[in-house]
């Protein structure tokens, strides 16, 4: 079936391009939050595990639309002073970052349980095995914690990646102009909701199918010299 897409063909793909930007965005600030979210989940300090276990319930207490509408909205007034002390007091957060920082902030937190449990699942001796080398606990963790927490974790996180790629369309509710932004502009003006939308629909699909052969390159890849067990 061949849509006529009355002349929004470029801005439905300006808006998978955004789409896009704002995914890897939101995806390279989520895997550092939840990186960090792990470690101190999995720290032996009682107050980095109180800071773990507050930022992962706290973030996944509260749905997605409303962290985009909170850090939109409600950094107006600090984003105000702090333009006022550099001389720029029309200084805001755009619609473009304050949705990298909502859905970014919300995949930490659920990539915090996924390397969290990544952590967990690497046999004790590794570490001590590092530690009988001589090894610093930072060479053992960059060196043999890291790597094999990766490959497990790969699966969960790209589970996760697939929900963050559609998670961007809440982001139109401040304006920017992603795929469902663009798709909502086109229907309004061509009173065509049905085309538009669906169009919209398989932009997702296809971005989606992108994202798991990119998920399943990245698992071999990860996999390379482990031996699974035949049983």
């Amino acid at each position: 079936m061949i849509f006529d897409l009355y002349g929004f063909g470029p801005a439905l793909a300006a808006g998978a391009l955004m789409t896009i930007k704002l995914a890897l965005t939101a995806l390279a600030l989520g895997l550092v939050l939840g990186l960090l979210g792990a470690l101190a989940k999995t720290s032996p300090y009682k107050s980095l595990q109180w800071l773990g276990d507050s930022y992962s319930t706290i973030v996944r207490g509260v749905p997605e639309l409303l962290w985009v509408l909170l850090i939109y909205f409600g950094t107006v007034n600090a984003m105000h002073a702090i333009g006022a002390w550099l001389g720029r007091p029309d200084l805001e957060l755009g619609p473009f970052a304050a949705g990298s920082i909502a859905l970014g902030l919300c995949f930490g937190s659920y990539a915090t349980e996924v390397f969290r449990g990544a952590i967990l699942a690497i046999p004790r001796g590794h570490r001590e095995a590092g530690l009988a080398l001589g090894l610093s606990k930072a060479r053992i963790l960059w060196s043999l914690i890291l790597p094999q927490m990766w490959r497990i974790a790969l699966p969960g996180l790209g589970n996760l990646f697939m929900i963050l790629m559609k998670d961007t369309a809440l982001v139109s509710v401040v304006g920017l102009g992603e795929i469902m932004r663009s798709a909502q502009i086109a229907v309004s003006v061509t009173k065509k909701p049905f085309t538009f939308f669906l169009v919209a629909a398989l932009i997702y699909l296809s971005l989606t199918i992108v994202a798991m052969i990119g998920m399943y390159f990245l698992e071999k890849r990860a996999a390379r010299g482990f031996v699974r067990s035949s049983r």
